[in-house]
């Protein structure tokens, strides 16, 4: 069944912070190209000593892409909020509130366990008022969806 309540996105919808993902993944790429190239181009190293700045270039660039991996997916049945190592599947019923308060680095959800889980795929840090509004937006789509009888 779908219900549609105004000022809430069409489902399914992924939440993410786009910038933020750009910039880390464009940054490990140049880290990795340039590591990677100062170890193969010096003459004075061994296979080894090169094949180590290549592996040390390739863990930055590791690092740096779980660093871009957070995202929040909504969609009929619930929400998926993937963080930085951990992949966490919630019914819309277990969403208690969506918050993000002025200072908070990310947004938090307080769940029906009285735990609180933080959602990485929506954070201020470089666009701020995106954030706002997709926190908005999944705060719409829970209090839509966690009430008794509705979707």
């Amino acid at each position: 069944m779908s219900t549609h309540q105004p000022g809430s996105p069409v489902l399914p919808v992924t939440f993410r912070p786009g910038r933020t993902r750009i910039v880390l993944l464009c940054v490990g790429t140049v880290m990795f190209t340039v590591i990677s190239a100062v170890g193969l181009t010096l003459d004075r190293l061994s296979a080894g000593e090169r094949a180590s700045f290549v592996v040390t270039a390739g863990l930055f660039l590791f690092v740096l892409y779980l660093l871009a991996r957070p995202k929040v997916v909504a969609d009929e049945d619930g929400v998926t909020v993937v963080n930085i190592t951990r992949v966490r599947r919630l019914a819309w019923a277990e969403i208690l509130r969506v918050n993000l308060r002025p200072g908070d680095p990310w947004v938090y959800l307080d769940l029906s366990d009285g735990t609180s889980l933080p959602a990485l795929g929506i954070q201020p840090g470089i666009a701020q008022s995106k954030a706002v509004a997709d926190a908005r937006a999944l705060r719409a789509l829970a209090e839509a969806r966690s009430t008794p009888g509705t979707a």
